[in-house]
C-alpha cells in the first residue's frame, strides 16, 4: 500500500475555477493544498438570457491539468471535479453538445415556476422530492423548454448536470452523481431514482436520463483522447466526488449531532446532517430541501444568497470608479456602524440585479428604513442581515427536528470573513466554529481517496480535516440589541412576504 498519494481537484464556482492539488500523507491522515491554476467564471447574458460557456471552462480545466502535471508528472493518481449545482447541459445523439446550457439566474426560470406550481400542486411535488421550491431548480428549465417548444428537445439524448458533462469529457463515462442529481427536484430522496411521473406530466422526455452512482465512485481512467490531446498518462483515474460543491464541503465539515453548517460561497447553505429525509408538511411550509449527501446522508437545509452580495457590491462600486478588495471592503465593515438597517437577502430581487447597490437602497425605502451613508455602513448592514437570516433559518430547523443546535460551524470562502464569522455568533448567540476555508475542494480530494478505495467512511474523512487544518473558534456577545434587531427583522420579512415559505414573491 502507498503510503502518499497526489490528487487533482477541479473546484468550478458560479463566480471562479480553481485546480488544486492534494497531497495525502495515508499514514498519518493528513492533507496539504496547493492551488495550481485559477480562472474566473460567471454566466453571459444575450439578450435577456443568460448562459454558461462551458466550452471555455472546459478550456480552462485542460490547462489546470495542464499546469499540474508539469509540476507533479506522473504521481498525478486521479481527478475529481466538484460544481455549483441547479444546472444541466443537453447531448445529442452524437454525444455532442446540444446549445449552451442555461445559467441558473435566467430570468426564463422564474415564469416556468410560476407557471408549472399552478399546474402541479406543490404537496405533490414536494412530498415526492422533498427539495424547496426555487425558481432556480432544473424541473422549470425543464418544463420552460417544453412550454417553450424547443429546439433542444428535438437534438436531445442525454441528460446531464455540469459536473456529469465535465465527468464525460474527462472519462467517457454517462452517469449522472447523486449530490447534485438531487438539485434537481426530481429525484426521489428514498430511492435515489429520477421521479419519471413527474417528468412525464410535464411532458418532458424520460428516455435521456444516465443511471445515478454514489459519490466516489471510479469511473475509469481518462479518456484517452484527452490525454493524447495534453500528452499526459493514460492512467490518471477519473473519481466522482461529492461532485455538488456543497457536498463536498459538508464532508469535511467537522460537525457533529449539535452541530449546523453554513457552507458559504456564493450562496450560503445553511443546515444539518440527516441519516433519513425529514419531509412533511411543516417541512414544505417553511421550505427546506432534502439533498443528497455522502455515506447515504441528507443534507436537510435552506439556500441563502450569501457572499453574492459582496461579489455585487464590489462590480457595482467597480462601475462607480471604485474598486476595493474584499479584504478591504470587509475591514471597512469592521469599523463602520451597525444595526443601520436589514435587508431579507432572499428577496428575488437579489437574484440577478442590474445593480446591487440601487437594489439594495430601494429595498430600505420601501420598507422605511435608514440607508447607508458609506461603503463600510453597506457592507455591514448585508452582513448583518445574512447573519439573521442564518438565525432565522437554524431556528425553524430546530422547530423541525425537536432539539436544539448549540454550534455553527461555518466553512467555504465566506469562512475567511471574520467579520461575517463574529456576527454569525453574536447574532445568533451560538458558538461559530470557522474553517475549514477550502471545504469544497476539501472533500472533493477526500472523497477521490473513496474511489481509489483509500477511505471507507465519513469518520474517517473528517479524522483528515481535524488533523490538517485550523478551525478558529468566536464566541457570542449578544445581548439585547441583536434580540430587538431579530425582532426588527422578522417585521420586515413579515412586510415583504420573506414569511412566506414556498409562496416565495417572485
Amino acid at each position: 500500500m502507498k503510503s502518499s498519494l497526489i490528487v487533482l481537484a477541479f473546484d468550478l464556482g458560479a463566480s471562479s475555477g480553481r485546480a488544486i492539488i492534494g497531497r495525502i500523507d495515508l499514514d498519518n491522515r493528513r492533507l496539504e493544498m496547493e492551488e495550481v491554476y485559477r480562472f474566473p467564471n460567471g454566466p453571459i447574458r444575450v439578450r435577456n438570457h443568460l448562459y454558461w460557456d462551458v466550452l471555455r471552462i472546459w478550456s480552462e480545466v485542460k490547462e489546470g491539468i495542464l499546469q499540474s502535471y508539469r509540476k507533479y508528472g506522473d504521481s498525478i493518481a486521479s481527478i475529481g471535479v466538484d460544481t455549483w449545482g441547479v444546472d444541466f447541459a443537453l447531448l445529442d445523439n452524437q454525444g455532442e453538445l446540444a446549445g449552451l446550457p442555461y445559467c441558473y439566474r435566467d430570468p426564463r426560470r422564474a415564469n416556468a415556476f410560476r407557471e408549472l406550481l399552478a399546474v402541479i400542486p406543490p404537496e405533490r411535488i414536494y412530498m415526492r422530492t422533498g427539495i424547496q421550491f426555487m425558481p432556480i431548480n432544473p424541473l422549470y428549465q425543464l418544463y420552460a423548454l417544453v412550454k417553450d417548444g424547443s429546439s433542444l428537445l428535438k437534438s436531445a439524448k442525454t441528460f446531464l448536470m455540469i459536473p456529469d458533462l465535465f465527468n464525460y469529457w474527462l472519462s467517457g463515462k454517462v452517469v449522472s452523481e447523486y449530490t447534485d442529481a438531487s438539485t434537481t427536484q426530481f429525484l426521489d430522496p428514498w430511492t435515489k431514482k429520477w421521479a419519471y411521473d413527474l417528468l412525464e406530466e410535464i411532458k418532458f422526455p424520460t428516455n435521456i436520463f444516465p443511471e445515478i452512482i454514489e459519490p466516489g465512485t471510479l469511473l475509469g481512467e481518462i479518456d484517452l483522447h484527452l490525454a493524447e490531446e495534453l500528452g499526459i498518462p493514460k492512467n490518471i483515474k477519473v473519481v466522482a466526488p461529492a461532485t455538488h460543491d456543497t457536498a463536498s464541503a459538508v464532508v469535511a465539515s467537522p460537525i457533529d449531532e449539535d452541530s449546523a453548517y453554513i457552507s458559504c460561497g456564493t450562496w450560503s447553505l445553511v443546515g444539518v446532517e440527516l441519516r433519513e429525509p425529514l419531509v412533511n408538511r411543516k417541512a414544505m411550509e417553511y421550505n427546506f430541501t432534502n439533498e443528497g449527501g455522502a455515506f447515504n446522508t441528507i443534507r436537510f437545509l435552506k439556500n441563502v444568497q450569501g457572499m453574492w452580495f459582496m461579489q455585487e457590491i464590489r462590480r457595482a462600486l467597480q462601475k462607480r470608479g471604485q474598486d476595493y478588495d474584499y479584504t478591504t471592503l470587509t475591514q471597512m465593515a469592521e469599523k463602520s456602524q451597525g444595526f443601520i438597517g436589514f435587508i431579507d437577502p432572499d428577496d428575488p430581487r437579489f437574484l440577478a440585479p442590474i445593480d446591487m447597490i440601487d437594489e439594495i437602497m430601494k429595498f430600505l425605502e420601501e420598507t422605511g428604513q435608514r440607508k447607508p451613508k458609506t461603503v463600510g455602513e453597506l457592507v455591514r448592514l448585508v452582513l448583518e442581515s445574512l447573519a439573521l437570516k442564518y438565525r432565522f433559518v437554524i431556528e425553524r430547523i430546530e422547530d423541525l427536528m425537536g432539539r436544539r443546535i448549540k454550534k455553527i460551524n461555518i466553512v467555504g470562502g465566506g469562512s475567511r470573513n471574520w467579520v461575517h464569522n463574529q456576527l454569525v455568533a453574536d447574532f445568533t448567540n451560538r458558538i461559530v466554529e470557522a474553517g475549514p476555508e477550502e471545504a469544497t475542494s476539501i472533500g472533493n480530494m477526500l472523497m477521490q481517496l473513496v474511489g481509489l478505495g483509500y477511505v471507507k467512511s465519513l469518520e474517517e474523512i473528517r479524522k483528515y480535516v481535524r488533523n490538517s487544518f485550523e478551525i478558529k473558534r468566536y464566541e457570542s456577545r449578544y445581548d439585547k440589541r441583536h434580540e430587538d434587531a431579530y425582532s426588527t427583522f422578522l417585521s420586515i420579512l413579515e412586510k415583504t412576504g420573506g414569511l412566506a415559505g414556498w409562496a416565495l414573491k417572485i
